[in-house]
């Protein structure tokens, strides 16, 4: 049996939650999941995801092609699988977009296959 201590991060209440599972090899035996110390359904959630299939939000910045030297902040609308991050990071530094943008304007539909769209956060006029 493994175990791991996590801080939850689903909400603010930051809970510290232990999660107890076997493995089949590489893959969780999700039958033998355990989770302590969560306040609510969400740290459960939170802890079942990190040791089965852990995801981040992605933010960076792209160049703007006709502000020279300007760029502007980005992030995955939804989270990404941890093992895409560094693709996804180099394709980050490739990308150029076009003022004037405004936040949540798409840049990218599909980042490196992810399922998740590329998106301004700030205005640029």
């Amino acid at each position: 049996m493994e175990e791991r201590k996590l801080t939850c991060i689903g909400c603010p209440m930051g809970c510290q939650v232990t999660i107890s599972y076997e493995k089949d090899g590489e893959a969780v035996n999700e039958a033998s999941i355990n989770v302590t110390g969560n306040t609510c359904p969400r740290g459960k959630d939170y802890a079942i995801s990190e040791v089965t299939n852990p995801t981040r939000i992605v933010t960076g910045t792209v160049g703007i092609s006709n502000r020279e030297g300007k760029v502007v902040s980005v992030k995955t609308k939804t989270p990404i699988a941890k093992g895409k991050i560094m693709e996804v990071a180099r394709e980050l530094l490739k990308l150029k977009v076009e003022a004037p943008l405004s936040i949540g304007d798409v840049v990218v539909e599909d980042i490196c296959g992810t399922g998740s769209q590329l998106i301004v956060t700030n205005n640029v006029d």
